[in-house]
């Protein structure tokens, strides 16, 4: 039995529960005479919904069609071998629930020597190899038709990428080593890093293809069909394969500097799995492949064992599982269909909500707002956005024509609203005038009707108290931009019943949002965290730390903005109306920052100013800088990142146990897909757990060892 047939026998043993990929062996007679053909193709038994992945079992049986192909190869009895996938997936790498299993780090080492014995015997075969990216690729998918001589792509492919880094590992089966010497190390870096850690951007087949990634590019309908007589002239010699030379001079090095300036401005130095990719592509510079292999074998194996990586995967795991099933949300059979939806309000906000209730429901939306103008503006915008998706051809013209038709605007609510299901406010953050527009709606809406709020910090039962059915109020809160944060926090007033809040999940799936269940409490999840950690900032600065000092000590966390320019998104004067809402519920844990106070009044947008000369960077505004009262206490950038991270899982603890969420790890589904916090840090409470913060200021971990960590 060889070595690899051995490691890989160990691995799947460690590892029983493995959907496992077979590679059936099929031969036929390729067009124009071109001669036999053996096509593997990889299939774990499931339809497009569960794609292939490769496990230890899954790469054994690659393995064995490889030996028999090769046997085949060897004897002369054909001319080539493909390799391709089940239809819509190609196959999207390595089992990473196999990979959270592992314990050591030879285990570890073992699925990447596993997974490059397999590949490489692809380039090693008497005849050449073809890769048919059929559909989906990612991962150790794109890596085994790399280790191919000629590879095709479909037009129709969705989505391809070497997403690895994002998870907190590196292309550990050949992705480091081939890709920078087939494409060059630019391309390579942008591929392996850039559209990694943009939030995993995936590539479509069409730019797979202008890469050099794949030699040729086919319509989805006849890919396979199109790729067979394609390598048909390769064999024959009537199709020829050029690729441009790859600058292995300077170019690689700059591709390789700018690949860590790309890495420090997204994770600054906190996570390693970035930086050990670019030490691999700088050394795949001399084309020495079989080296390359042995480092991502050796970065593989300490990623492997490392908190990053599980972090990662516990970050996916839950944006992918426990973001699509809400934890505490009621029976679905209890939702009630939402035919027409109101919405209170047309400014920004509202209008951002009416567009987006509009393009995922696609039933009627009517807007209503205090005067005609307002109406018309938040109108207008919804019709503007529309016309951008038609520009663009993301819709078409009768779809256009539908959408427009949907949306109105009224100013008498009983017109507007009398046939409702659901109607959302979104008008000024005060109690007062929440309760005023809930009085004057529920005097006109149906029985049945859902009234949502989109209140980012004050009390949902306190806002329905003075209604005759506050049962039917729901806090629905989302998160700026609209459109692009997916997070949804839906609030459970006290009287909030069962079939309301089915609907109002209901309607969170349709809008494709993730959606987690948060009781009453002040600020919910994400501003109460935010709140608190901000806080802590503006706190070291009144207290004497230097501004600059401040920002800087939260660099390690690899936060997608730094604390003050996050402000300066959010608007400091919602800042400060949050931390005293926050402050009236909580005085010993939130402060009213009276230099925050200072920059409101003063009627400043932020703490910087960016001007052209210094590149758009953040600088101090001069004007702000004299607002500024500091005490004479100065901290050092480790000592604020104690007080900050300290103070954070203080928070996180008491949020537990008042249940203002299920578990720690709605928590990290809020700072995920609400803030934008990293999935390398597993949202924050991995993280508290890996640097002793939890048990420094809680006495216990937020999460059991071995999850999101390496079992012990």
């Amino acid at each position: 039995m060889s070595t690899t047939a051995e490691l890989l026998k160990g691995a799947a043993e460690l590892f029983p529960d493995e959907v496992v990929t077979s590679a059936h062996v099929r031969h036929f007679e390729l067009p124009a005479g071109a001669g036999r053909f053996a096509l593997i193709t990889l299939d774990n038994g499931f339809d497009h919904t569960k794609p292939t992945t490769f496990g230890p079992q899954s790469l054994a049986n690659l393995n064995t069609a490889i030996d028999q192909v090769e046997a085949e190869a060897a004897n002369g009895e054909i001319v080539g071998v493909g390799i391709t996938g089940k239809p819509f997936i190609f196959a999207v790498g390595a089992d990473l629930k196999g990979v959270e299993l592992l314990k050591k780090h030879d285990e570890a080492l073992a699925i990447g020597k596993g997974g490059h014995d397999v590949f490489k015997r692809l380039s090693a075969l008497a005849v050449p190899t073809f890769a048919y990216y059929n559909g989906a690729a990612m991962g150790g998918g794109v890596e085994v038709g790399l280790h191919c001589t000629y590879r095709t792509v479909s037009k129709a492919l969705p989505a391809f990428s070497l997403p690895e880094v994002f998870l907190g590992l590196v292309p550990g089966w050949g992705g480091c080593a081939i890709l920078p010497n087939l494409i060059g190390a630019e391309k390579a870096v942008s591929v392996i890093i850039e559209n990694s850690l943009n939030q995993n951007r995936q590539l479509k087949g069409k730019q797979v293809f202008e890469l050099g990634i794949a030699d040729a590019l086919f319509e989805g309908a006849d890919f396979l069909e199109q790729s067979l007589i394609w390598t048909a002239g390769v064999l024959t010699g009537s199709v020829t394969v050029e690729r441009p030379e790859v600058d292995r001079g300077e170019a690689w090095d700059q591709a390789v500097a700018k690949g860590r300036a790309i890495a420090d401005s997204k994770v600054h130095g906190a996570a390693p799995a970035a930086y050990r990719a670019l030490d691999i592509i700088e050394a795949a510079k001399d084309g020495d492949l079989q080296k390359g292999f042995d480092a991502e074998d050796q970065a593989l194996a300490d990623l492997i064992m490392g908190g990053e990586l599980r972090s990662g995967i516990y970050a996916f795991n839950l944006v992918q599982k426990r973001g699509k099933r809400p934890a505490g949300a009621p029976d679905k059979s209890l939702a009630r269909p939402v035919t027409k939806v109101g919405v209170v309000g047309a400014g920004l906000m509202a209008s951002q909500l009416a567009l987006l209730f509009l393009r995922r429901l696609e039933v009627p939306v009517v807007l209503t707002d205090i005067d005609q103008e307002r109406v018309d503006k938040g109108v207008g915008y919804v019709h503007g956005e529309i016309e951008k998706l038609l520009g663009k051809g993301r819709i078409n013209q009768d779809k256009a024509n539908r959408l427009k038709g949907l949306v109105s605007g009224v100013l008498d609510k009983a017109a507007g609203f009398a046939d409702a299901d659901f109607i959302i406010e979104a008008v000024f953050e005060e109690m007062s005038v929440k309760q005023k527009v809930f009085a004057e709606v529920e005097a006109v809406a149906p029985a049945h009707a859902i009234l949502a709020t989109n209140t980012s910090s004050l009390s949902v039962s306190e806002m329905a108290s003075k209604l005759q059915h506050p049962e039917r109020v729901v806090g629905f809160h989302f998160f700026n931009p609209v459109a692009i944060l997916p997070l949804l926090e839906i609030v459970r007033g006290e009287q909030t019943d069962d079939a309301s809040l089915a609907t109002a999940f209901g309607v969170a799936k349709k809008l494709k949002k993730t959606a987690v269940l948060t009781k009453d409490a002040p600020a919910f999840v994400v501003n109460r965290i935010l709140t608190r950690f901000m806080g802590e900032i503006q706190n070291v600065i009144d207290e004497g730390t230097p501004v600059e000092t401040a920002e800087k000590a939260i660099e390690p966390l690899g936060l997608p903005m730094s604390p003050l320019v996050l402000l300066e998104l959010v608007g400091p004067a919602i800042g400060l109306h949050v931390s005293e809402t926050l402050n009236r519920a909580f005085p010993e844990r939130f402060t009213v920052s009276p230099n925050l106070k200072r920059v409101v009044e003063a009627g400043k947008r932020g703490f910087y100013v960016y001007n052209a000369e210094n590149g758009f960077k953040p600088e101090l505004d001069p004007e702000v800088a004299a607002l500024l009262v500091q005490g004479d206490s100065v901290l050092t950038e480790e000592q604020v990142r104690d007080r900050v991270l300290d103070a954070v899982a203080q928070e996180i603890g008491l949020m537990l146990e008042e249940g203002v969420v299920a578990e720690a790890q709605d928590i990290d589904l809020c700072l995920i897909t609400g803030a934008g916090w990293p999935f390398h840090l597993g949202g924050i409470t991995p993280y508290l757990d890996r640097e002793g913060v939890s048990e420094r200021v809680n006495g216990k971990r937020f999460l059991a060892q071995g999850v999101a960590s390496v079992p012990a």
